[in-house]
């Protein structure tokens, strides 16, 4: 099978379901930011195999990594593509609020809030929460502009995720040893 198919040079996809539609399509740039999130995941996972003690991390990213694949299938999904695609696991959300929960116990409480930076697992941590913001942006977009909207399991995921990518930040100054510097203005 050819990489290239020639089939998008009039700027025209193919959702799931065969529904042709601009590359611009509020679904094609939500489930499109969900795949740039996932390289800078799979970056952040490979960053923090150099480092001692991540495993845990490691494993939660590669889950995150793989739910990611699933968000993207449904926000591909277009007319004559429903039920082609399983959904989110219902175990996705809870994953992601019983890690936030764990870190969240395990940093201290802060009245400012911080800056990214100081090692470049924590900017890695702090591009996938902006990312994944951005993806939640999308989503929400093309929840509004499409009749069969973005699955409620999906709007959850996304924006327990960017929770997820501060306090990871947050967790990891302390197993970096790094410090957290706070935003005085």
């Amino acid at each position: 099978m050819k990489i290239y198919t020639k089939q998008g040079d009039s700027g025209l996809t193919s959702l799931i379901g065969g529904e042709r539609v601009f590359k611009t399509d509020s679904r094609v740039e939500a489930y499109g930011t969900v795949d740039e999130l996932s390289a800078f995941v799979a970056m952040l996972a490979d960053l923090l195999n150099a480092e001692e003690g991540m495993a845990t991390y490691i494993t939660e990213l590669h889950r995150i990594l793989t739910d990611a694949m699933t968000v993207e299938a449904l926000l591909a999904v277009g007319e004559g593509g429903e039920g082609k695609v399983g959904a989110l696991p219902a175990t996705a959300v809870t994953m992601l609020e019983q890690a936030i929960d764990r870190m969240q116990a395990e940093v201290p409480p802060i009245t400012k809030f911080t800056l990214p930076g100081g090692h470049p697992v924590l900017s890695m941590c702090h591009i996938c929460r902006t990312v994944s913001r951005r993806a939640e942006r999308a989503a929400l977009r093309a929840d509004r502009d499409h009749e069969a909207g973005v699955p409620v399991e999906v709007k959850q995921w996304l924006n327990r995720l960017s929770d997820y990518f501060y306090l990871l930040g947050r967790r990891l100054t302390l197993a970096l040893d790094v410090e957290e510097v706070e935003w005085i203005p």
